[in-house]
Order: structure tokens, then sequence, then C-alpha cells
């Protein structure tokens, strides 16, 4: 998990630089940065109303270039990177949807019963034909989809009892806003009475009902009384501007934010003093002012930060959170590391589908059950002041210039989702290409065949379907059993095998190995090496090293991968210091196993090359044969050692289980304290 966690640290870093590459680019080739103001006299008549119909300012009644630029400039200061978005969303050519209801609980349920949001609805009666006609509903529909307001149509068919018991007798257009200003209030229905079926008619209906639910200030007296009183808002945004009513994207953000954030429009078209606003901070028209108990945060001075509902509604997102904002931001991260499976993953590829569906069910799980305690703990009266806190911490970190930065990669990113998908896709490549190349380092062996993988993990299936588990260890799936294909037919012919356990054999690849050597004793590798020491300098040491190593590791696999016929490897050498050692009566050995080796005949095995964990030893008792110097040993849990190959063979055979305490082999135990070097003769 924090592996894949470090990878999505590590993705959102190079989005990062990625922008700001992005953003070096651009000025290199125009000279222009998106903070960078424009000059509204320099924009062509189309590029101003694009402008003003993306901040929702009605301009029907202006046919000069002169006075859309003056609402322009009064409605806020424009910027390149604003321009850019404005002129992007007006090109595209996409139809938005609009919702057809086909009763009463599904009206209610999407209209009535939503508390924060405007819906607008045409409602057809019987027999009737719809008050604005299609081509002028389209035109409607994305105009005011800009400002998050839903569209729909009820057609008075699907539902006449519930159209008359709502007065609906002729074709109409209504509108839902929320009736009060707490979270979650009532809603309350309009209907549109005016003569006018344009669209321009209609959408100054919307603006003008939207706009009575933020308070307005008209004089001094009242904007210096609202200024220092002290409610239950904590964050308080005032819009100071020469206008007669404020922008479409400013009312529709008031309703969205109901109950979290107070709008506020201070109207300063007639005011002869202003001293009172140069006392308080405000030099510029238009400003939009953000106040908190912090303090005072002027809007529009860094990045990102435009005079439009995307770039504003982000804004206030990071400082006045809900939960819910809060759960999706968890949702969409947790899936997003949990992708980082598909990449991480070695072998095949119905594998990585199969760990990948794995990992996003668990995860999603586990994200579901943590945040059920979490609504909980929020309920709790006492904890006002803690969420006290957690708000002043988000409003100080997330009005800092970096937090801009990340607001204006994050608008950048969800307008190009092509981008995002496919700069995600690379990053994952890459983590493939470097998983394989560390693996292929180790040395470690990966299923690249689905057949070869499904056959494990079917095996892996049935012996947990049928058979009691023997051990909570988590064997590795990419397993390859050694196993009769007709065992499964065996055991249905005798029921009593079904008691019998089946283990996978992989864990003998991780018993611990060593060679046998002895204090004083070389054997002829070492000796060769040795004269070729003498010969080539000092440089043999690492050679003789590297080469035992290899050795060793050559004849791990070969047994591993052997047949339980072939010969031991211990071959039948000089007698070394185990020879001596064992040759002796068993009451000469108890005593030098205590004692200390006085006769320089006698020598002792180097115990300093043994596993910490492993009991001394000299003789295996599954051949009962002594211990060559540098021959392969391996060691069990619980601590008993025995030639590789014999072991193996014993494990191989189904016995899994020490040959001399019947420790399973297969389980960790606890290592012995060995406080001296001890000869631990088990029996035979």
């Amino acid at each position: 998990m924090w592996l894949k966690l470090f990878f999505l640290l590590l993705y959102f870093l190079v989005l990062f630089v990625l922008a700001r590459f992005f953003e070096a680019v651009v000025w290199y080739e125009t000279g222009i940065f998106a903070t960078q103001l424009v000059d509204p006299v320099a924009l062509s008549f189309k590029k101003l109303k694009t402008i003003l119909e993306c901040r929702g300012l009605g301009y029907s009644g202006l046919p000069e270039k002169k006075d859309v630029r003056e609402l322009v400039e009064k409605s806020g200061d424009l910027m390149e990177g604003e321009l850019y978005s404005a002129l992007k969303e007006e090109e595209a050519s996409e139809s938005v949807s609009s919702t057809n209801f086909s009763g009463e609980m599904h009206f209610y349920e999407l209209v009535e019963d939503t508390k924060d949001g405007i819906w607008l609805v045409q409602v057809i009666a019987n027999d009737r034909s719809p008050l604005v006609g299609k081509i002028h509903w389209e035109k409607m529909v994305k105009k005011v989809s800009r400002f998050g307001i839903r569209t729909g149509t009820f057609n008075c068919s699907s539902d006449p009892r519930y159209c008359r018991r709502r007065g609906w007798v002729r074709s109409t257009l209504i509108m839902s806003v929320p009736q009060t200003s707490t979270s979650k209030g009532k809603v309350m229905l309009k209907e549109y009475s005016g003569r006018k079926v344009e669209v321009e008619h209609i959408f100054k209906w919307i603006t003008a009902h939207a706009a009575s639910r933020i308070k307005t200030i008209y004089n001094a007296e009242h904007l210096k009384e609202e200024w220092n009183k002290s409610d239950q808002y904590w964050v308080k945004i005032y819009l100071f501007a020469n206008l007669d009513q404020p922008p479409a994207f400013f009312s529709a953000l008031s309703i969205k934010f109901t109950g979290r954030v107070e709008f506020i429009f201070v109207n300063v078209e007639n005011w002869d003093n202003k001293s009172y606003m140069t006392d308080i901070g405000i030099y510029n028209m238009p400003s939009y002012i953000l106040r908190t108990p912090e303090g005072i945060y002027r809007y529009g001075n860094h990045t990102g930060e435009f005079i439009s509902l995307q770039a504003m509604d982000s804004f206030l997102r990071s400082l006045q959170p809900e939960v819910n904002d809060l759960f999706v931001l968890s949702l969409v991260l947790v899936n997003l590391m949990a992708w980082m499976d598909l990449f991480i993953t070695q072998g095949a590829t119905i594998k990585r589908f199969v760990v990948l569906i794995s990992t996003l069910g668990t995860y999603n799980s586990l994200l579901i059950i943590s945040w059920l305690p979490v609504l909980g703990f929020l309920q709790l009266p006492y904890l006002d002041s803690f969420y006290e806190y957690s708000l002043k911490l988000l409003r100080y970190s997330n009005t800092t210039t970096l937090a801009s930065w990340v607001r204006a990669d994050w608008m950048f990113y969800s307008s190009h989702p092509a981008l995002f998908l496919s700069t995600y896709l690379g990053h994952g490549l890459l983590i493939d290409y470097f998983e394989k190349k560390r693996r292929r380092n180790n040395n470690d062996e990966v299923n690249a065949n689905n057949l070869e993988w499904l056959s494990s993990l079917w095996d892996w299936y049935t012996s947990y379907l049928f058979h009691p588990i023997a051990s909570f260890q988590n064997f590795p799936v990419e397993s390859d059993w050694d196993e009769d294909p007709d065992l499964f037919l065996e055991r249905l012919a005798f029921p009593d095998l079904w008691l019998h356990p089946l283990i996978p054999t992989d864990y003998i690849k991780n018993l611990p190995m060593w060679r046998f050597k002895c204090l004083g004793v070389q054997s002829e590798e070492e000796m060769s090496e040795g004269s070729q020491d003498i010969e080539n300098d000092s440089d043999s040491e690492n050679t003789d090293t590297s080469s035992s190593e290899k050795e060793a590791f050559e004849d791990k696999q070969s047994i591993l991968h052997s047949s339980p016929g072939k010969a031991s490897l211990c071959d039948d050498e000089a007698c070394s210091c185990a020879n001596k050692y064992c040759q002796a009566s068993p009451y000469e050995r108890k005593g030098r196993s205590y004692g200390s080796y006085n006769t320089n005949e006698d020598m002792e095995p180097d115990w300093l090359t043994w596993p910490a964990d492993m009991l001394h030893c000299t003789e295996c008792v599954v051949c009962l044969e002594n211990f060559e110097n540098g021959c392969l040993l391996m060691g069990l849990p619980c601590g008993h050692v025995f030639h590789q190959n014999c072991i193996v063979m014993w494990l191989a055979g189904g016995r899994h289980c020490c040959p001399v305490c019947r420790w399973p082999s297969y389980k960790k135990k606890q290592p012995y304290a060995q406080h001296q070097p001890l000869s631990n003769d088990v029996p035979s």
C-alpha cells in the first residue's frame, strides 16, 4: 500500500511539473501567461459577448461594442486564462442532456428534494404544444448549464393527475430554488409569467430570482453595519461592483454554497461617499473580497483565480468543503492508488486484472467501512471546536500561492481528461518497466503464461475448497504443484483422504541453505582458487566468493527441480572434521561438545557460517551419514539441520514435518537461545 501511495504522490508531482512546463512553452511561443490581464479594447465584439455569457451578464440592450466592453470591465478583470477557457467552451459543440420526468415521484426526487441547486423545468400540458420551441429550448439548456442549472421536461400525459393537482393546465416554465438560506432547506417553485419566450428574457427572469437570494447593500451605513456584524457565517464573500445585479455565476454559487458561505453584493453605482471602503481596504472596482476570521483575502490576485463559475467554485470548495467533497476526494485518490496494482503486478495478463479487481474491491470496501465511524464521529456535539480548527487550517493552507497552483492545475487537467489519462498510463508503463527490471535483477520468477497461472490458481482454489486449511501462511499464487492430475478423481474414490490437507511445496525454496565448513580445512575449489591467488595477486578473494555463491545457487536450483532418484550431493571425499568428530564414541563426542578441542588432530566445524537459529549438529538423521566439508545443508524452522537433498526428498514426498521433532516444516518457530556452541545429537 505504501508503495502505491509513493507512486501516486510521484504521479502528482509529475503533473505539477508538466503544468509548469506547458506554461513555459506558452510563454516562449506567445510571450503571455495565464494570469496576464487582457485589455478588453483589443478584443472583438464576438469575444466580448462570449465573456459576458460565461459570466452570466445580459447584453441584449447593448448594441455598441463600447457598451459591451464597459460591462465586461464592470464585472471584473479579464485574464488570459479566463479568455482561453471561455473561447474553448464556446467552440465545443457538445449537446447538454436534459432530463425527461416520468411522473410525480421522479419529479419530486430530482427537483423538490434537491436543496442546493436550481432546476428549470418545461411543463407540457395535455394536448398542448410546449411554451418554448425545440430550437430555443436547446439554446436555453446550453446557456443555463454553464452555471450549474439543471433542466428537464415534464409531459403531463405521463401523469395528468399530478398536473391537475399542481394547476398546470397550460404549458409553462417552472423554476425551483431553495426557499431559505439554510443548508438543506425547503424548495419553492416559481412559474414563468412573461409573455416573451426568447432565450434572453427567460434568462433574465432566472438570474433575477437567483439574485434576489443574495443580500444586497446600497449605502455605506448598511455596509458598515454588515461589515462589523458577527453571525453564524464564518466565511463571507463580497462583490463590490457598479452593476444593477450580480452576475449569474455569483448567484448560482450563492445557492450552491447555501449554509456554508454568505454572498453579499455591494452596489456602489450611486455612492457619493466611498471613504469607508477605503478604510476597510477596498480601492479598486470591481473587487471580490473574501472575509474570514483570519482576515481579508482578495480573490483574483493568484494563479487560476478567474471570474468564472468553475474557478470560484473550486476556490470556495477548498476553503469550506462539505463532508461529501472530502469523501469524493478520498474515493478518487483510493481508486487511483488501487489502479497502480495493474502495473506493479508482474506475470500473466489475467493475473494482473484479477489482482486489480481484488485490490479495487478491498480498497473501496475499507474506505466505506472507515468512513462510517467518521460520519458518526462528526455528529457528536463535542467536536464543534475540532471542526472549527480543521476549517481554520484549511483556510490558512488554501489561501497560499502553492494552493492556487494546485487549483489551477486541477481545472486544467479536468478540462483535458485525455491528457490526464495519457499521463497516468505513461506513468504506469514506466512503473511496469522498472518493476520488471528489478525482478529480473533479483532473479524473481513470474508466470508470464496465462494458462500456467490459471492452472496454479485452480490448484490453490481446489486445495482450500476441498481440504482443511493447513496453516495461515500466505503461499505464493504463482506456485507450480507437483501433483498428480488424477488426484481429484482418486480422492473422490477414497473419501477418507479428504481429511488429508494439500500443502504447496513452494516454501522449500525459502528454507535456509549453506555449506558445511570446518576451521583450518580448505576444499579443492578453495585450494585451486588459492593457487590462482598466488599467480593473480589479491583479486582471487572476490572471485572465490562469487564463484562459491554461484555454485551454491546452482546446486539449490538443481536439487529443487530434480527428481527424488538423484544421488546425494555429499560426495565421498576425504575425511573431514565431521568424520573425526562423529567417529568418536558417544561419551567422547559429548565431552568434546561441551569442552574444548585440546588436540591438533580434531578440527572444529565453523559454526559462524551457520544461521543463528539452527541447532549445531554434524550428522543427517535421514541418511545417517556425517556432514562432509563443503556439502550443502538445509535447515527447518524447528532448527534441525539435514543434507539438502535428503530433506528435499523427504518434504517432496508429502511428509511436511521435521524427521526429528515432527514440527511442521511450513510453520515458523521461535528460535533457540544458544549461549555456546553445542552439538545437538538427534535420535536416530
